[in-house]
């Protein structure tokens, strides 16, 4: 079933596609096998030399601007161990989005991310690298927003870790364990169809928030993907996408997932140990007929 109607009254954006939910999320290992470079070889090292320091992916001609899927750099990830160091490939389009709102990092600051070394001139030659691709970076510049961890991440690798994060997520979680626990420590053994109406509406609410998130296309390394949502909620989760470098929707869905996993365990939990005695009544009308019970004694 759709679960729940459009969700929006009147959105003839999401009724008129027929409401696809979790099959419309995004494929991240799509989006990386665009951006994690295996060979050791720089795409374009901008600090080699005076030319763009660019390497398109449809092969520039050094006359023009470049487009926002152009190639600024490459970048070594900063989680990887030893020898399985990967470099993700930063668009033009991704500088963009750490220089504009909200974050407006300064030289400084994307000099870091970028990893470059310190050196005594080393803002100056990144501004003028950005000043020949039309990106005006002002020396002296204040930073918008407060600098987390994620902040040091690429956009390539914030979603690596994501998607890394999502697979843990959901192979390693203990949801039965967890929900095996949780129902013998809070089970009152007289209601256990009262705790089954829990989980089934904090499954509906959790799936409406998965589902919305999983519509989130906030452009991302060398995509920038049709918009699904209404921009009025749309926007707001691009403001979260920048902030966390792409990490936070695709985090807060494994999250999610594993909530998921754990409510559905809880239900097998209470069918094994509590069946429905009236298998064709729901969980509310069963607990109507349980009151009626209590009444009369």
């Amino acid at each position: 079933g759709n679960g729940g109607g459009n969700g929006g009254g009147g959105n003839a954006l999401v009724a008129g596609r027929g409401y696809r939910r979790v099959e419309s999320a995004r494929s991240w290992d799509a989006v990386l096998a665009g951006i994690v470079e295996t060979d050791g070889s720089f795409a374009g090292e901008i600090f080699k030399h005076d030319g763009f320091g660019l390497k398109s992916e449809k092969g520039m001609g050094l006359g023009q601007m470049p487009s926002g899927n152009d190639v600024f750099c490459s970048v070594p990830g900063r989680l990887s161990l030893l020898s399985s160091t990967s470099k993700y490939k930063v668009t033009v389009a991704e500088v963009q989005r750490r220089l504009a709102p909200p974050e407006c990092l300064n030289a400084s600051l994307l000099g870091g991310v970028l990893r470059r070394a310190k050196s005594k001139n080393g803002g100056r030659i990144l501004r003028d690298k950005l000043d020949k691709i039309g990106l005006n970076l002002p020396a002296g510049r204040r930073k918008a927003a407060n600098v987390t961890l994620l902040t040091s991440l690429v956009e390539g690798e914030a979603i690596h870790m994501a998607r890394d994060f999502g697979y843990v997520c959901e192979t390693e979680f203990p949801a039965r364990q967890i929900a095996e626990y949780l129902c013998r420590q809070h089970m009152d053994p007289i209601d256990p169809y009262r705790r089954k109406e829990l989980i089934m509406n904090t499954k509906t609410i959790t799936k409406e928030l998965m589902d919305l998130l999983n519509q989130d296309r906030s452009p991302l390394c060398n995509t920038r993907p049709q918009i699904i949502l209404d921009p009025s909620i749309q926007r707001h989760l691009s403001h979260f996408s920048l902030m966390t470098h792409g990490f936070g929707s695709p985090a807060i869905v494994a999250a999610l997932t594993a909530i998921q996993n754990f409510l559905t365990e809880s239900l097998k939990h209470l069918e094994k140990n509590y069946p429905s005695t009236n298998s064709h009544l729901t969980v509310s009308q069963s607990l109507d007929l349980k009151s009626k019970d209590m009444e009369k004694k």
